[in-house]
């Protein structure tokens, strides 16, 4: 075990670039707003002592390299600055925000997951043949729906027409199964067409193997074979498809909270828009990128651990 985790050290040390151009990127973030940021945080009708004191609190006065070290200083000390809109500490605004994004997410994959994995098994089950185009046909109408208009469509059937789900709630423990299940289908539904091509090309060529014929030869069949020697070696490749798509599913989530009126981070950010307010912008869009980094190195371990290979190629090299 501790021989395949070895490589975690050396992933680390390759984030660490990557966390640092994420800080130049989320610090940049004030340097792209146009004219005075002080007058776009504050708004025109801003008087002169409060925009002063803005540009001394946040070094805005100050050569744009020295801004950034003290913008760096003050994250190392895990100060996020103040929320222009909640008048409070970022700190206190994003822990409230981050469980339900994170819910969300979790969600959305295990849904995605419950999707994909039987269509997937029946597609490849008959290539080419009549299940298989089915599934491969929805693949294409999945991807090709905005997350916006299915979220719509789902909220307009069950929970407007039929109600059955409810909008915009969001409670604690099991009453959240209920809850965040239409945003997380939507989410899921995005996810699908990615996890079923690579389940379903990597259930063809596992069907081909020689230990399946083996398998069925001893007499193993229906749901053993397919949990035992099918899914458990088809399931590696797409591993990987899911930290990639993780990315993009905290991406969207931005637009399904907004459109499920979620308080989330992804609520969280738009406001911060709308509302200029930029301390808390930075925040979040630095919450995101480490999440997508920490994701990645993940990805990695969870790999590892799968597939003693990987970690033997690595131990060679």
């Amino acid at each position: 075990m501790l021989q395949r985790l070895g490589f975690i050290p050396g992933r680390l040390l390759q984030a660490i670039p990557i966390v640092l151009g994420l800080t130049i990127i989320v610090f940049s973030l004030s340097k792209l707003i146009p004219g005075d940021a002080a007058v776009a945080m504050l708004g025109e009708r801003a008087g002169p002592a409060a925009l002063e004191a803005l540009r001394e609190k946040l070094g805005l006065n100050r050569p744009a390299v020295e801004q950034y070290f003290l913008y760096m200083g003050r994250l190392l000390q895990g100060d996020l600055g103040d929320s222009l809109m909640y008048h409070k500490p970022v700190n206190e605004v994003l822990p409230a925000a981050l469980p339900v994004t994170l819910s969300l997410v979790v969600y959305a994959i295990l849904l995605a997951l419950l999707i994909s994995v039987p269509l997937a098994g029946i597609a490849a089950s008959r290539p080419n043949g009549i299940r298989d185009l089915g599934v491969r046909g929805y693949t294409l109408v999945a991807q090709g729906m905005p997350q916006m208009w299915v979220g719509i469509m789902l909220m307009l059937l069950l929970s407007l027409q039929f109600p059955i789900f409810p909008i915009g709630r969001y409670g604690v423990g099991l009453e959240n199964l209920r809850n965040l299940f239409l945003p997380a289908l939507t989410l899921a539904i995005a996810l699908t067409p990615m996890l079923i091509r690579s389940l379903r090309q990597s259930m063809i060529t596992v069907l081909e193997a020689d230990y399946v014929s083996t398998a069925r030869s001893k007499g193993s069949g229906g749901l053993s074979l397919f949990r035992d020697h099918i899914l458990r070696n088809a399931i590696l490749p797409t591993v990987s498809v899911v930290g990639v798509q993780l990315s993009y599913i905290v991406g969207g989530s931005i637009i399904i909270e907004r459109v499920f009126n979620l308080p989330g981070i992804g609520q969280l950010m738009i406001q911060a828009i709308l509302n200029r307010d930029f301390p808390l912008m930075q925040a979040v869009t630095l919450t995101v990128g480490l999440f997508v980094i920490a994701v990645g190195i993940i990805t990695d371990v969870v790999y590892n651990l799968l597939d003693p290979r990987v970690a033997a190629g690595r131990n060679k090299a």
